[in-house]
């Protein structure tokens, strides 16, 4: 059974960092492409960062830029965002996908998700 399962997520203060991890079981994520989205309350899932798997580039989102780093784990079949100087905007579910697709904005396989909530 292919799954994704993220964790890492929680409260965290304005201005803080987190780091928020995805395994993968029932597939190896090493040759595919993989990233991280994210849906806050009432508004549409945007990708926020992916990394690709034929040359490990990488696309982030505008607003992460400089702030938030993807990176992978071939050895532990895992993928990683740290997300540092973290604003109340960043409040949303975070989602793990593999297969990404148009662009960073669609993916086949999904994890359920972590929720991150930056908040004073």
């Amino acid at each position: 059974q292919l799954q994704l399962v993220e964790s890492g997520g929680g409260l965290v203060q304005p201005g803080g960092s987190l780091r928020l991890s995805c395994a993968a079981s029932g597939f190896n994520l090493n040759y595919r492409t993989i990233g991280w989205f994210r849906q806050a309350p009432g508004k549409e899932r945007e990708g926020v960062a992916c990394i690709w798997s034929l040359d490990g580039s990488t696309y982030y989102k505008d607003s992460v830029k400089g702030r938030f780093t993807v990176s992978r784990d071939n050895d532990k079949n895992a993928v990683y965002l740290q997300m540092n100087t973290l604003t109340p905007e960043d409040t949303a579910d975070y989602y793990c996908a593999a297969d990404v697709r148009t662009g960073c904005a669609e993916a086949d396989y999904w994890g359920k998700g972590t929720r991150v909530t930056v908040s004073s």
